[in-house]
């Protein structure tokens, strides 16, 4: 737990009100993709009319795009990166959730390379291919807390010709050079989206507190941001004005990208990613929360992390646990209180003679998180565990 390697060279802005900042930074060239979703999120929010006015005030020109959607698709990223090149566009700035902060890894990619984007993916039926060039500089003022990526290198891309969402990054340049959290621009975020969102973010450190890989920093920023979102994610959902709740659970989310960074997360993430590749409408929170309480049990019953669990139970409200299953008493109260403890996959459309194609689906999009998990965990037991959490 004593070795840990961390380079994470994004100058972070976190604050209420410190999208008021962003003009006064060197911003890292004269025209902007302003890359956004295809929804009204930005607008509403007043984040469109804050950061094109930050842009005007540094100068800066700007192209917008805006048809990235939930679950973003390689052909909107390959349309991006030919319109942000047609612009004549020497920078990124993501304006959005997890998924224009994900689409915006991938189209700075290919916005200097060659081919097309499953050229680079590494896994499934990518070609694995290196970069050949390095991608355009990313800023990425981020409308959620969920994914961490806004200072990361890594998005999470959905390929429907192949029924694949896949990973992909880890490129250097890919990093943002520059990172707004201001959480007063998720205000608006409704109540579902913020669970599903928040519990995103839990799942990234919960998986990192599980790993074989974690380490003394990673677990230390883990667990405080397990803390934070667990202690405040009710609130936010309840009030979405509660900005002191709103403040924390963007903090524990940031957090998340950093300790992923330290420690690869676990196959719970592959197995959401095969859920809404194969079933394009599933938000990848609700996919989560569905899977989570039989993918923990998995690993409680087989004594694979015990300690890991009871630390997380104790940050999440039960200082007294003793056991790992405490976690699970965490992790249901957390659900209900956010409103989320009756998803179902059937309302998704899952049907039980998916549940071998959804785990051999995670290990073939995303088979090295499964390296990361404390035991072992087959197909059969994958498909284990989506059985166990079907309703």
């Amino acid at each position: 737990m004593m070795h840990f390697d961390f380079n994470n060279p994004t100058h972070l802005i976190f604050g209420s009100g410190s999208i008021s900042r962003l003009g006064k930074q060197e911003l890292p060239g004269k025209k902007a993709l302003l890359l956004m979703s295809g929804g009204k999120s930005a607008k509403i929010s007043g984040a469109y009319d804050k950061v094109t006015a930050q842009l005007k005030e540094a100068g800066v020109e700007w192209a917008e795009f805006a048809k990235i959607m939930e679950n973003p698709l390689k052909s909107a990223v390959m349309e991006g990166a030919a319109f942000a090149k047609e612009n004549g566009c020497d920078f990124i700035l993501a304006l959005g959730g997890g998924a224009v902060l994900d689409a915006s890894v991938a189209v700075s990619a290919m916005m200097t390379n060659p081919g097309d984007l499953w050229d680079y993916v590494q896994g499934g039926t990518g070609k694995g291919l290196p970069l050949q060039n390095p991608g355009l500089p990313i800023v990425t003022v981020t409308l959620t807390a969920g994914t961490g990526s806004e200072i990361n290198f890594w998005g999470v891309i959905s390929n429907p010709d192949t029924k694949e969402k896949i990973g992909f990054g880890g490129h250097p340049s890919l990093i943002p050079v520059l990172a707004v959290v201001d959480p007063e621009l998720m205000r608006t975020v409704p109540p579902k989206y913020t669970a599903y969102q928040g519990f995103d973010a839990l799942f990234h450190n919960t998986e990192v507190i599980m790993s074989k890989g974690v380490n003394l920093m990673s677990e230390t920023l883990a667990l405080s941001a397990i803390e934070h979102i667990a202690g405040y994610l009710p609130r936010a959902v309840r009030d979405g004005n509660d900005l002191e709740a709103r403040e924390h659970v963007a903090y524990g989310s940031t957090l998340a990208g950093m300790t992923m960074q330290l420690t690869s997360t676990t196959a719970q993430h592959s197995m959401e990613h095969a859920m809404s590749a194969y079933h394009h409408n599933l938000p990848h929170g609700a996919g989560l929360i569905i899977i989570s309480e039989a993918f923990a049990r998995f690993f409680i019953e087989r004594h694979a992390c015990d300690r890991q669990f009871i630390k997380m139970a104790r940050v999440m409200g039960i200082p007294e646990a003793h056991k790992p299953e405490d976690f699970i008493t965490a992790l249901q109260k957390l659900q209900r209180d956010c409103g989320v403890a009756d998803l179902k996959m059937s309302d998704y459309g899952f049907t039980p003679d998916e549940f071998m194609t959804l785990a051999k689906g995670a290990r073939a999009m995303q088979g090295g998180l499964f390296a990361a998990n404390p035991c072992e965990l087959t197909d059969v037991d994958c498909a284990g565990i989506f059985e166990a959490s079907y309703r």
